[in-house]
């Protein structure tokens, strides 16, 4: 199993997010969700209930070695390294829950306008 991200790596990541992204990570951005599992099956009942819960099923796809299954999902979300920290825990719980091989992290991006229009 993957090592915990802890708040202090959170703490971390948005340090240099602040230096380094072309985006604010105070602003609502695209947060991607993954989970890992050996059985494609596995990860459905997951993807199920992220999907009632606001997220966005991205991908369900088998790793090049053909290994492993990758579930993707996002949702648009406003995070601080602690709400962050608190939303990975309830991912490890939900992996745990499922009997899942891994919660194996996020990525994150700005959110892409359909338009450009202003409000």
């Amino acid at each position: 199993m993957a090592k915990a991200i802890t708040l202090e790596m959170l703490k971390q990541m948005f340090a240099q997010m602040r230096k380094e992204a072309p985006f604010d990570p105070a602003d609502e951005l695209l947060w991607g969700y993954f989970f890992t599992n050996a059985k494609k099956k596995a990860l459905r009942p997951v993807a199920e209930e992220l999907v009632a819960l606001g997220y966005r099923e991205v991908a369900l796809y088998l790793t090049d070695d053909e290994s492993t299954y990758f579930l993707h999902v996002e949702r648009v979300e406003k995070h601080t390294p602690e709400s962050l920290h608190a939303r990975n825990l309830e991912l490890y719980a939900l992996a745990e829950r499922h009997g899942i091989d891994s919660y194996d992290g996020m990525d994150v991006g700005p959110v892409e306008d359909d338009d450009d229009d202003e409000d």
